[in-house]
């Protein structure tokens, strides 16, 4: 198992890379919608300023500003993906493992970061 500890810095600025369960999947662009409000709904809930975004087929890329005193991106990814598995119905494969964590089979449970210092 990795050793991997995610930098947490208060107001820090952040790049991500967000990839989906199944690899060979276009969910991102042809929801493109649903992935919008999604997002909508948690900067509206858990502010935070989006500096670029980069939307493909099977994943995303995107640098965030967090508000000072804020070092918590983990549960705005975490609302981001249930709201849009909400948000689209339910055609995906789900493993044996999915359906036992009640889980739709949508993301990869990581999600990449990478500090940016200015």
């Amino acid at each position: 198992m990795s050793n991997y500890r995610c930098n947490r810095i208060p107001g820090g600025t952040y790049f991500f890379t967000v990839n989906l369960y199944d690899r060979k999947s276009d969910l991102l662009i042809t929801h493109i919608d649903a992935l919008c409000a999604a997002v909508r709904i948690v900067k509206q809930q858990r502010p935070f300023h989006i500096d670029a975004w980069v939307i493909l087929r099977d994943h995303l890329h995107c640098i965030w500003a967090l508000p000072a005193h804020d070092d918590d991106y983990s549960s705005r990814w975490q609302i981001i993906k249930k709201v849009f598995s909400k948000f689209i119905p339910k055609t995906e494969y789900r493993s044996e493992t999915h359906i036992i964590r009640n889980e739709r089979g949508i993301w990869q449970r990581c999600f990449w970061e990478h500090t940016i210092y200015r």
